[in-house]
């Protein structure tokens, strides 16, 4: 009784006639009992509470998902240009934009070949001849949806929008136009077709853990996951060779060692430009210092193979199978014997397949300040915190990661984690030497 008339005070100090006051009151009192009743013990409710609380708040937020999605309007976006990864984040980029208007993202054209290097020769390639089309939808359902052409039906009609380019174009104009456009009259229209600069390069809204959800929804083709396992079948067949069998006879699966070598002419002038504009000498590693960086990683139980991902005009390059540790033994396509599988394939498809073989790797070493590698570390990051790690600093963990550009301990490379609760895109793209430990 006395719990009754607190309440009945406190919710009757506004100006409510008696008989509401009372009523309202015996709601609540009824409801605090309900919860008394039904609630499980105090040692045990912290624990279920919270996890109740995340079910609930998952489940709100896929219901929320569902219902923003119109399956029946849709956002046309321009071809999406440059390397795979940054072809990965435009991607991305649109879905999240079509999410924030409401619609299905028209499935984009992708292309094969590097815009900035082959612009004369720029060949589209379907976003399905990639990546699993009804797989991405699967994984992502609920969240953001791709269409086909073949689902429109021409009853509204089409409007083009023109992204905002220049100084003048700021964040939050960009995302008013997303406000405005997301409403009506323009929500009436069943297709919107944005005209303008590549999605890579439009204003950013959206926090690393929205892009990393869709990034885990991009699953390769049968065709170009079978050449990856090929190609990783050989490192682990020469690993094998290079260690003894156990004493059962039977020759345990080698680890390897994948190296992002990023040290190409092209590259080294960017870093070095971009170390005297932002005044950050951890962006750039010769060949040498890559080589003694990774050697003094710690744990590796030698003789390992170290695949080398680098560019095609550093095949023919003896130097770069020269200096390595002792017990550390460098293999790219070339020396292989897996150049041919490549070579069959447009650049975008050789990136595909070097990026595979890169993830599935026991330890990654790659370059923080390249998109590639940091979209690496972001994968191998969630499926550390899917086993419950999150953080490796310190510690020996199953598919670390690392910046050989960023000093670590003993002069090995820096652990690298990605911190998924980021909001800027900093952590995944454009570069960084802030990596987690």
């Amino acid at each position: 009784m006395d719990m009754h008339f607190k309440f009945k005070h406190s919710i009757c100090g506004r100006n409510l006639d008696s008989v509401a006051c009372t009523c309202l009151a015996l709601l609540v009192f009824t409801m605090l009992v309900l919860r008394i009743v039904l609630v499980p013990s105090v040692s045990s409710f912290g624990r279920i509470n919270q996890e109740n609380h995340d079910l609930i708040r998952n489940c709100s937020n896929r219901d929320l998902s569902d219902r923003r999605i119109g399956k029946d309007k849709f956002l046309e976006v321009p071809q999406i240009v440059w390397g795979l990864n940054n072809q990965k984040i435009a991607f991305a980029r649109s879905c999240l934009t079509a999410r924030m208007l409401n619609r299905t993202l028209l499935m984009p054209s992708l292309s094969a070949s590097l815009f900035y290097k082959e612009i004369d020769q720029l060949q589209p390639i379907s976003f399905d001849k990639v990546f699993q089309f009804q797989r991405f939808n699967s994984l992502c359902n609920g969240f953001v949806q791709l269409g086909r052409y073949s689902d429109i039906r021409n009853r509204t009609g089409l409007y083009e929008i023109q992204k905002g380019s220049g100084r003048k174009w700021t964040v939050e104009r960009d995302m008013n136009q997303l406000r405005e456009f997301s409403q009506e009259p323009y929500d009436g229209y069943e297709v919107i077709r944005i005209v303008g600069k590549n999605p890579f390069l439009w204003h950013d809204h959206w926090p690393v853990k929205d892009y990393a959800r869709i990034f885990e929804c991009l699953v390769l083709v049968e065709e170009i996951e079978s050449e990856a396992s090929r190609v990783v079948s050989k490192i682990r067949e020469i690993g094998n060779k290079l260690r003894s069998s156990d004493s059962d006879g039977l020759v345990q699966p080698a680890p390897y060692v994948a190296v992002h070598m990023r040290i190409e002419i092209d590259w080294m002038i960017h870093c070095k430009n971009l170390e005297r504009r932002s005044n950050i000498n951890q962006i750039c590693s010769s060949k040498e210092e890559i080589m003694e960086h990774v050697g003094n990683i710690a744990g590796i139980e030698p003789p390992t193979v170290v695949y080398l991902a680098v560019a095609d005009s550093l095949l023919e390059d003896p130097s770069i199978l020269a200096g390595w540790k002792d017990g550390f033994n460098p293999y790219e396509k070339k020396k292989l014997g897996v150049d041919g599988i490549y070579k069959k394939y447009p650049y975008l498809i050789q990136s595909a397949i070097d990026y595979e073989v890169c993830s599935r790797a026991d330890v990654f070493v790659g370059n923080s300040f390249s998109t590639f590698s940091s979209l690496i570390a972001l994968e191998r990051t969630q499926k550390l915190i899917r086993m419950g790690v999150t953080s490796s600093c310190g510690m020996d963990v199953r598919w670390p990661s690392y910046a050989y550009n960023i000093k670590g301990e003993s002069n090995s490379p820096q652990r690298w984690m990605t911190n998924m609760s980021d909001s800027s895109l900093k952590a995944i793209s454009y570069g960084t030497n802030i990596i987690s430990c």
